[in-house]
């Protein structure tokens, strides 16, 4: 049966969905099986979850214990910051290579052009907004991936396809895609407990949570998906994007066995917990999985968040933003700081780094990782960290990280100084971050000049956009 265009099953025949022709092209493409020197990837990302909500880095309330033995038998980031301190954009930096001055989608709603549709608040109120949608021109990291090879899947949340259909991940670069988008709204509603789900073009149903049912949880279901895929690419390189919705409110979990004793918490705390705690076991039932197949030598694992706690995470309860000033939809430190953890059994040392690394990062490292460098687009604004993922060196700290919401927010960052306004028409802030994490000292009238020197390169990375257009720009 067809509506709006879309193919809908009462059955997710995933494995039907997946065409022979496609498996014969990566055939064609005379692929090679997974080895520790050229590995299947795993990128695991949290959504909305504070650079403090993990054990491993500093919570002294949420339990965490898989994602700790990511971080005790490998290398963790301590500065490693997202693309952005919002869902669309950070996840567009992530994939394209490009900091949010330089990338098609910037914010998750348009001042101008995208395409406009309806927005269903998680309390069932409906706005009609604008949003961009990741372009055919844009090269994404599945692109590149799939150039060299590997076999290509997004399970869970996309964020990128705006009001378009025909920009979901397996028109970008994607071979397969099990999930929710935002252009056909009611995929993702309820939203831990969801009835419609897509794999591939076909939007197919849960039926356990038929009529609003709440017995499979989207972070169970995801990494159901995401082990299927895992058994059918065993014997190809694959790279894997599994983008949980976990803890993004509203905090919806009918389990929360871990926290019940906590009678000083509020319900939203232990439902918010118990989100990152349940996607933390379901985590080690993957990596499990990897080793009971014998696959996990040949797995490099990345674990990080999108971005910083929302406001309505209990940030204060439970420190989810490790002090850091600000939260989610903000250019502080709450807002774009982010965990990494990267782990690959006898590959990938254990330590911890201070290198300032960032979401543009990844594309070119993976590039250099799986011999794809040659699909590189010319102009992304990250760089191969591929040495410290195995033990050596790369000078991340010597270069300008940039951030921007169009209009309304900016900042950079070099070494240990950063420079950052969270409004509109306000001047810069100016900190030393190694002094001053938690951007409490402003230090801008002490080094106009370096503020000059920041306003100035600021400036040249912003990219003009038609969709966030300011006054006087030309496209």
């Amino acid at each position: 049966m067809k509506k709006n265009g879309i193919c809908y099953s009462p059955m997710a025949a995933a494995i039907g969905l997946i065409s022979s022709a496609a498996y014969a092209q990566a055939a064609d493409n005379n692929v090679r099986k997974a080895t520790p020197d050229r590995p299947n990837i795993i990128f695991i990302l949290a959504d909305d979850m504070g650079y403090g909500d993990l054990s491993c880095f500093g919570s002294k309330h949420v339990k965490t214990p898989n994602i700790d033995r990511l971080s005790q038998t490998g290398t963790t980031f301590t500065q490693c910051y997202a693309g952005s301190g919002i869902s669309s954009p950070s996840r567009c930096s992530l994939m394209t290579g490009k900091n949010t001055g330089n990338t098609t989608i910037r914010d998750n709603t348009c001042t101008a052009n995208g395409i406009r549709g309806m927005k269903i608040s998680p309390q069932g109120d409906t706005t009609y907004i604008r949003r961009a949608n990741l372009l055919p021109t844009d090269t994404t990291i599945a692109t590149v991936l799939s150039a060299a090879g590997y076999r290509t899947c997004l399970v869970n949340k996309w964020h990128l396809d705006g009001y378009d259909p025909g920009a979901a991940p397996n028109h970008r670069g994607f071979h397969e895609f099990y999930g929710w988008t935002i252009s056909t709204v009611h995929s993702n509603s309820p939203y831990y407990y969801p009835y419609y789900r897509f794999a591939g073009d076909s939007l197919t149903t849960i039926e356990e949570n038929a009529h609003d049912r709440h017995v499979r949880h989207n972070t169970d279901i995801s990494t159901d998906d995401a082990i299927k895929f895992i058994d059918r690419n065993r014997e190809n390189p694959f790279f894997l994007y599994l983008a949980y919705d976990a803890p993004h409110e509203p905090y919806i979990i009918e389990d929360t066995n871990w926290y019940d004793d906590r009678n000083d918490w509020s319900m939203n705390t232990k439902r918010y917990a118990a989100l990152i705690t349940h996607m933390d076991a379901a985590i080690g039932r993957l990596l499990e999985h990897l080793d009971s197949t014998g696959l996990r030598e040949n797995t490099l694992v990345i674990f990080a968040s999108d971005n910083g706690a929302a406001v309505q995470a209990p940030i204060a309860e439970l420190n989810c933003n490790a002090g850091f000033h600000g939260r989610k939809g903000q250019l502080y430190e709450g807002g774009i700081r982010v965990p990494m953890i990267v782990n690959q059994p006898g590959r990938v040392p254990v330590r911890k780094l201070k290198n300032i690394v960032y979401f543009p990062d990844i594309m070119p490292t993976f590039a250099a990782l799986a011999g794809g460098e040659k699909a590189l687009p010319q102009n992304i604004d990250g760089m191969n960290i591929l040495p410290l993922f195995y033990g050596g060196k790369a000078d991340t700290d010597n270069r300008l990280l940039y951030w921007e919401f169009t209009g309304k927010q900016r900042a950079a960052r070099r070494g240990d100084w950063k420079c950052v306004t969270v409004k509109p028409n306000r001047p810069l802030e100016l900190y030393n971050l190694k002094d001053d994490p938690e951007e409490r000292n402003n230090l801008a009238d002490k080094y106009p000049e370096m503020v000059r020197q920041f306003d100035k390169e600021m400036r040249q990375m912003h990219k003009p956009t038609p969709n966030w257009p300011l006054p006087g720009e030309t496209f």
